[in-house]
């Protein structure tokens, strides 16, 4: 990943686990969510992902590079939650709602099968599934064949695979994979004529939220030790990353996989249930040990809003 002394280069040497980036360009200011109609059979996306392609899935870190960065704070408005510790990296041996709501995610990027993690979240339409940004579009193609598995656990999708109809970005991840916004959604098809939270139940999210709060995030991460086969989770105080971006900072071990995972302000480990706040983005080479996420001010909020109204 070495290039010349450029500070795209000299980011390309920092950063891993996430996706990264291209040339920046500069976002667009008051540009809205970018969407992608996934024009796919739903039954057959579902026939694609057998249990032995999911398993042999290759976690999408593994397939790109670095990223760009622009260190500057995110927009922020109103404060806003729709309502429905310390933990380095364990498996989640606790029940509750996060075991339905959480999945692993699917997909083709390139010709190479490909996984990350999301959440099913309240909505209007009840088929609202948040994920990464790098976990629906990267360098200018949308995913193909994306679909999602909540409750996977080692080749077994007991609520099935939901197939997307449509995916959706920040303006800002496709204008310039700006890591402060690398924030996707997909809005999944019904199965067996019901909606995907009417199966699963759904999280709350939140926008806009105070930071260095106390928080869990869950994933499925795939890379060594891991092997994306359970529902893996972090849990303690975060922090705000001051060296490239502003995300959210946790002390978390989880690998290659987990993007797109959630993270959750007012967890309860009794219920399984919190506000979704932010989802694993990217860890830095040279600072192992921490997982980094961004924080969901007004693009994401209408990201959001874009997608439950689809």
């Amino acid at each position: 990943m070495k290039r010349t002394a450029s500070r795209t280069g000299i980011l390309a040497a920092l950063v891993g686990l996430a996706v990264t980036g291209l040339t920046a360009v500069a976002s667009p200011a008051h540009a809205g969510p970018v969407h992608h109609e996934a024009a796919v059979d739903a039954q057959a996306v579902a026939a694609y992902w057998t249990p032995e392609r999911m398993r042999s899935a290759v976690p999408i870190e593994q397939l790109v590079q670095a990223p760009a960065f622009t260190p500057k704070d995110v927009a922020k408005g109103k404060s806003t939650i729709i309502q429905s510790i310390p933990n380095g990296g364990g498996a989640w041996t606790g029940a509750g709602k996060v075991v339905q709501t959480a999945g692993r995610v699917f997909f083709t990027m390139g010709g190479r099968n490909a996984s990350c993690s999301g959440d099913a979240v309240t909505s209007t339409n009840g088929s609202v599934v948040i994920t990464a940004g790098h976990c629906v579009k990267y360098q200018g193609a949308w995913h193909t064949n994306w679909t999602f598995a909540p409750g996977y656990n080692n080749g077994n999708t007991p609520y099935g695979t939901w197939a997307a109809k449509s995916t959706l970005t920040t303006p800002q991840w496709e204008a310039s994979e700006d890591m402060n916004y690398d924030i996707g959604a997909a809005v999944v098809n019904p199965l067996n004529g019901q909606k995907l939270t009417d199966v699963v139940g759904a999280q709350g999210i939140a926008f806009n939220q105070s930071r260095n709060q106390s928080m869990y995030t869950f994933g499925y991460p795939a890379a060594a030790p891991y092997d994306g086969s359970k529902l893996i989770y972090c849990s303690g105080s975060t922090f705000t990353d001051f060296l490239l971006t502003k995300d959210h900072g946790m002390s978390c071990n989880m690998t290659g996989g987990s993007s797109g995972g959630p993270w959750f302000l007012n967890f309860s480990e009794a219920t399984g249930a919190g506000v979704q706040v932010s989802v694993n983005s990217f860890g830095y080479n040279f600072l192992p040990g921490y997982m980094f996420g961004p924080y969901f001010g007004t693009d994401a909020q209408n990201l959001y809003n874009k997608a439950q109204a689809a």
